[in-house]
């Protein structure tokens, strides 16, 4: 387990992390999810112990990061794939991470294979491609069986198939009992991967939830009726504390009920339905409107170019 408690890192008068409460638990994949800017790459090296907290603590399993005796064998890293020695092999970059920790050899073949890099074992990384180097990377977390793995936009330069591969391998991992702490800007692999959502907003926690509690909290989640007794339907919900719109006719969209709620109601008075439909707002649309005040970096919406009558740009 990850527990981080008040943790704060500034850089003369510009906090960078302010106070940074969260726990990852064993048994989930936790998405570390914020707009560029938000803190979360500075969070992960203070919980590595790579830079110095100016206030709180983070902890694995009870301990700090630099006081567990064999680190790698208790928490696996991945924060930049190019951060290895091009000059050795593939092979040989996992043997010395392993030899440092007491690894047994045979485990470098293990990752390898398990990450697909076997059959260029022998090769140098520097002529890796982007994607293969986070394969690489990957390997060297994993190296050490750990319980607990880090990992910092771990999808970077992979292909489609690379893609599935992390996603079902973060899975699996949660699966057997392990904690797995992911950052990314991919919100719709984070949709389909995570389960646990911490949300940081210029350095501060916005949110600590389920990913089905903080999809259900977005005001946009709503039911989508479709009948030809819409009208009627509409004049009902009238009395009540549900929003109620339209985009076309036959449809409503309802804000606040349950598809049971407004099953039951149609029943009750004789409305026919032929469609009801709980429509959850995406994890992209809850994460922007939360962090909508958090975006340091924001583009401005382009113009439209004027054209003269003769097509020619102005």
């Amino acid at each position: 387990m990850i527990e981080v408690k008040g943790l704060t890192k500034t850089y003369g008068s510009k906090t960078v992390v302010d106070g940074a409460d969260f726990t990852v638990r064993p048994g989930h994949v936790t998405g570390f999810l914020g707009p560029n800017g938000a803190g979360k790459s500075t969070t992960m090296r203070m919980m590595l112990g790579i830079d110095r907290s100016t206030s709180g603590t983070a902890t694995v399993n009870g301990h700090h990061y630099g006081d567990l005796p064999v680190p790698l064998r208790e928490v696996g890293a991945l924060l930049d794939a190019k951060a290895i020695h091009g000059g050795r092999t593939a092979h040989d970059h996992l043997l010395w991470l392993a030899r440092s920790s007491g690894i047994p050899r045979r485990r470098v073949d293990q990752v390898l294979g398990m990450v697909g890099l076997q059959d260029v074992a022998a090769k140098q990384p520097k002529g890796f491609s982007l994607g293969m180097g986070q394969r690489l990377g990957i390997a060297a977390a994993l190296l050490g069986d750990p319980g607990v793995l880090m990992f910092d936009e771990p999808v970077n330069g992979l292909d489609p198939e690379g893609i599935v591969w992390i996603r079902e391998l973060m899975r699996s991992l949660a699966a057997e009992g392990r904690c797995v702490f992911v950052s990314s800007h991919l919100m719709s692999e984070m949709a389909l991967t995570a389960d646990h959502l911490v949300v940081i907003g210029r350095g501060r926690i916005l949110a600590d939830t389920s990913m089905r509690e903080f999809t259900d909290s977005d005001t946009s989640s709503h039911v989508r009726v479709a009948s030809p007794q819409a009208s009627d339907l509409a004049r009902l919900l009238a009395g009540t504390a549900w929003r109620v719109e339209s985009d076309e006719p036959g449809t409503l969209r309802i804000f606040g009920p349950t598809t049971r709620e407004v099953g039951d109601l149609a029943a009750n008075t004789g409305i026919r339905l032929h469609e009801l439909t709980y429509v959850q707002a995406s994890l992209e649309a809850a994460f922007m409107r939360l962090t909508s005040e958090s975006v340091e970096y924001q583009a401005a919406a382009p113009e439209p170019t004027a054209h003269d009558l003769s097509g020619s740009i102005r």
